[in-house]
């Protein structure tokens, strides 16, 4: 069944509420309770629920580890999940470092960059020279990509992690990709985010100063 993928993002948000929920001695949760810390209705998080086939009682709650059980299989997460990254200038630097990858079961096997002053295989990651990207993503079969190159050459990046194998890619860089159909890309602007944000605080601030 392919759900949407708005609804898998509220599955990941449920994920992260539960866990903080559990650590902090929960066993059981409401709908509603849920909701309200993911930030959508309750009849939204039943209706989730129903659409993957996790069940529970209205009346009881929901025991909280049987809720990380279910969601964790569906979205894969028995298993830490390899991805790996392209591009260690600044950005992708910052990606290898966050620690918050490891709660999510997210591990970024190896990362790839054009400039041999960046590659170092010590470390936890290692960072190696592009032309062993195909090998590495064909032996480790990964199927995850984070692309964070400049603009120039992304689009051919893209189509060497295509020809590797991989299924998704995770796009930092300001460029549309063409890909196959059958690869997902999931594309983040921090510059048309921030443009968007401004764009709405501005807004508020002047219907705010209007209506005094």
């Amino acid at each position: 069944m392919a759900e949407s993928r708005h609804a898998v993002m509220r599955l990941s948000r449920y994920r992260r509420c539960l866990l903080d929920l559990r650590d902090l001695g929960y066993e059981r949760v409401f709908s509603n309770n849920l909701g309200e810390a993911a930030g959508v209705s309750a009849v939204q998080v039943r209706k989730d629920f129903s659409a993957f086939g996790i069940s529970g009682n209205r009346k009881a709650g929901y025991r909280i580890e049987y809720l990380l059980e279910r969601i964790n299989a569906i979205l894969g997460k028995e298993h830490p999940q390899h991805v790996v990254l392209i591009g260690a200038g600044n950005l992708g630097s910052a990606l290898l470092k966050y620690r918050g990858f490891a709660r999510e079961a997210i591990r970024i096997v190896a990362a790839f960059d054009a400039d041999p002053a960046k590659h170092s295989r010590t470390g936890p990651i290692p960072v190696l020279p592009l032309a062993e990207l195909f090998s590495f993503i064909r032996q480790h079969q990964v199927k995850v990509a984070i692309l964070t190159v400049p603009a120039a050459v992304a689009q051919e990046v893209a189509e060497q992690l295509v020809s590797a194998g991989i299924r998704g890619i995770l796009n930092f860089s300001p460029v549309s990709l063409k890909v196959p159909q059958k690869v997902i890309v999931s594309n983040i602007n921090l510059a048309i985010e921030l443009e968007n944000l401004l764009y709405h605080v501005n807004a508020a601030e002047r219907h705010a100063s209007q209506a005094g």
